[in-house]
């Protein structure tokens, strides 16, 4: 099994800047892509970014330009870079580590979840 845990959510200001890192341990080997989804009170789960073993990105329109993914194989550790934060970016944000299946991704484990909030 594979477990994640994210870190590096809190409070900031809107115009803010934040990085979230989901590091993962257990079956690491059996890593493929990995991924942020976001979850805001009475929404949906939603995809934020993917990326592939290789590096290929992946973002939703609503982040496009402001959030980077990225990742080092090496840590087993995936990043989300975000910027020019707004107040419908608060969510709870969620690492998965899964696989892309053509350009769908595929949800496989998930983190705890780390809290977002950008509020002035």
């Amino acid at each position: 099994q594979v477990q994640l845990v994210e870190s590096g959510g809190g409070l900031v200001q809107p115009g803010g800047s934040l990085r979230l890192s989901c590091v993962a341990s257990g079956s690491i080997f059996s890593i493929d892509a990995m991924a942020w989804f976001r979850q805001a009170p009475g929404k949906e789960r939603e995809l934020v970014a993917g990326i592939t073993r290789g590096g290929t990105t992946n973002y939703a329109d609503s982040v496009k330009g402001r959030f980077t993914i990225s990742r080092d194989n090496a840590k087993n550790t995936v990043y989300l870079q975000m910027n020019s934060l707004k107040p419908e970016d608060t969510a709870v944000y969620y690492c998965n580590a899964g696989h892309y299946y053509w350009s769908d991704y595929v949800r496989g484990s998930w983190g705890q979840g780390t809290q977002v909030t950008v509020s002035s």
